[in-house]
Formats: structure tokens, C-alpha cells, sequence
């Protein structure tokens, strides 16, 4: 539905060279990087921002390259929403209708709809600065969906909310999507909204796609230590691969030997994330092939989680709730043991 063929631009130092994606029909694809990826500076080039050095922008198969922004049937909310202060919630939410000559009170029948679907009915009359970041979010995402675009573009639009309205935000993100099938490219930082939202994601560096999948994917099969790293994954190691029978490797990493499911030799990166590690404190029994004991040298809090780091000679980490950790009896210093499938750990090359 949305073809970026071999596209190339530049902006000041930055660049990037023959750059290809395609997005199909209905699809809500999150793209994800570090500052200064890219990302943006893609997602305002299809919207007609900014114009390519070379290569094509196809919308259902037709060339919008060149195409001016108000005629691309493209709709884009940034992080800071961009409202026009000097107008109330319902002129900033008729404003693209009213640009297209839409009567009236046809206008004001649409800006009442959306309004009352996104549950801003009552802030019409009011202006952009009285209200809340949530409010000001859905007034921006109402004034988007009512030209009814083909593709929405979303700039990391959850990311100045609280944490209570971004889970709100989301499940209204969530919704929509569900409810219209509409193409949606969505800029974010928070991990959650790649579970909560993605039926594809994208990752971005310095300019490039370096990898793209579904979320499972991304998370769980990193191409690279980039992504591994990126992604949040705790536990990268560097071994030896040897294959001890069809399928199975054991990695050979100072005195440690870890063993996986792969088909790749010699030098590789093994990852393993942080939940698929089992903490207990007696030797733990399982089919999984990796159970080594070692002794607790840290505990982090992450809010509801906390993260347990264990010296085995391999330093991993695991995550637990704090009711486990209180039932385990783990403190610093505690021996224990760690457990992992073969299939957990993933193996790859940079």
C-alpha cells in the first residue's frame, strides 16, 4: 500500500542512501531507533516535508514523490502536537475541512462526531493551552482522522504523557486502528507500545533498516549486538560455537559452556533474555538444557519487577516480581540457581 523504493535524501550532515520500505494495507508498523536514526526525517518525507535526492514514494501505486503535502491524503501528529493556539479544540479540529472549502455546518456535524468519539465533546470551545497533554493529544489525533487519511504518521505521539494517560492513549490508538484498517507509521521509544500496538516493527540506524519483523521478532531474534542492545536484552555473551549433534551447539565462553539451538559455528554472540531466566533456590528440574548456580550480586528495582543479577561465572540477569523474590528469600549474597532453554538463547552474528 506504501512502497519507499530506493529513496535517498539529504538534510544538512544527514542522510540516507537507497532506503526501502514497504508497508501493506492496514498495517500498523512502529518504527523504532536511536536519536538521530533517521526516523523522522522519514516519516516527514512521505508526508511531503521534505523531497528525496533520488527514488520513488508509491501510495496504492501511484508516485507521490513529488506530490504536494495537502495532496497526498497523508495525515501526521507530532510529539508537541502542533495545535494553532489562537483557535478553540473545534476550529483546531475542523481546520483541514474548513481549508477544503466543507460547508459549514457540514464541518461542524464532523468535528462533533470525532469529538464525541474521542471523548472531547466537552472542550470544544476551549483553547489548546487550558488543556491537558492527553487532551491535546486526542484534539490533534481527531483533527488528523477527520480527512480521513490514507496512511496516519505518528511522531513518538505518546511519549510527553503521564503514564496513566499514555495507557489510555494507546488502548484509543488501539481501537482505532481496529476500527477503521488504517495504515498507521508510529515513532516510539516505549518498548510496551510495540506489544500493545505493532503488527510489524522497524528499526532504524544512522540513516538505514537494519532489521524489521514483527515484535516477537525484534525482541526475541536481534540481528545484530545493536539490537540486542537496543532492544533490552540483559544477557550478551561471546563464545565459541561447537556443534555436539544436529541442531544443538554448545558455546564455548572462558570456562562456561552454554548451550543452543542453532545451526551457526565458531565465533558467535549468544543473547538471552532477562524473563527467560528462571530463578529458584534449589537445583531446578526441567528438560532445559542450561542450569547453573551462582551467587546473587545485585538486585534492581524496576517498579514492579526487579532485576536479579547472579555471578555463575557468566554474569546473567534475571527478572522476578517482588513476591517471588520475598518467597525465594533472595538477597544479596544468596546462592542460587539459574535456569534457561536451549531454545532461549539466541545466536547471531554482527
Amino acid at each position: 500500500m506504501l512502497e519507499i523504493d530506493a529513496l535517498s535524501i539529504q538534510l544538512g550532515e544527514f542522510s540516507f542512501t537507497d532506503l526501502n520500505l514497504n508497508v501493506k494495507e492496514g498495517e500498523y508498523c512502529i518504527i523504532l531507533g536511536p536519536t538521530g536514526a533517521g526516523k523522522t526525517i522519514l516519516l516527514e518525507t512521505i508526508a511531503g516535508i521534505h523531497y528525496p535526492k533520488s527514488g520513488r514514494i508509491l501510495l496504492n501505486g501511484k508516485d507521490i514523490t513529488n506530490t504536494p503535502p495537502e495532496s497526498r491524503g497523508i495525515g501526521m501528529v507530532y510529539q508537541d502536537y502542533m495545535l494553532f493556539p489562537h483557535m478553540t479544540v473545534a476550529e483546531n479540529i475542523g481546520f483541514g475541512l474548513k481549508e477544503r472549502g466543507v460547508p459549514k455546518p457540514e464541518r461542524d456535524a464532523a468535528v462533533q462526531k470525532i469529538a464525541a468519539t474521542f471523548g472531547i465533546s466537552h472542550l470544544l470551545e476551549r483553547h489548546p493551552k487550558t488543556l491537558s497533554g492527553g487532551e491535546q493529544q486526542r484534539t490533534a489525533i481527531a483533527r488528523s482522522l477527520l480527512l480521513r487519511p490514507s496512511v496516519l504518521l505518528l511522531d513518538e505521539p505518546l511519549s510527553a504523557l503521564d503514564t496513566i494517560t499514555r495507557e489510555r492513549l494507546r488502548d484509543e490508538l488501539k481501537a482505532i486502528h481496529k476500527e477503521t484498517g488504517m495504515t498507521i507509521l508510529h515513532i516510539t521509544h516505549h518498548f510496551e507500545d510495540i506489544y500493545a500496538l505493532a503488527d510489524r516493527v522497524v528499526v532504524m540506524r544512522d540513516g538505514g533498516i537494519v532489521q524489521e519483523g514483527t515484535p516477537d521478532m525484534i525482541m526475541r531474534h536481534p540481528v545484530s549486538n545493536f539490537i540486542a542492545n537496543f532492544t533490552g536484552m540483559d544477557n550478551i555473551f561471546t563464545g565459541n560455537a561447537v556443534i555436539t549433534q544436529a541442531g544443538i551447539v554448545e558455546i564455548h565462553m572462558g570456562t562456561m559452556i552454554v548451550r543452543a539451538v542453532t545451526e551457526l559455528t565458531g565465533r558467535v554472540h549468544a543473547g538471552i533474555r532477562s524473563e527467560d531466566m528462571i530463578i529458584s533456590s534449589e537445583p531446578f528440574t526441567s528438560s532445559a538444557q542450561n542450569s547453573f548456580t551462582g551467587i546473587v550480586t545485585q538486585i534492581i528495582d524496576i517498579g514492579a519487577y526487579s532485576k536479579i543479577v547472579v555471578d555463575t561465572g557468566l554474569i546473567l540477569t534475571a527478572v522476578l516480581t517482588r513476591q517471588s523474590i520475598q518467597r525465594l528469600g533472595i538477597t544479596v549474597g544468596t546462592s542460587v540457581w539459574i535456569t534457561f532453554k536451549a531454545t532461549s538463547v539466541h545466536v547471531f552474528r554482527e
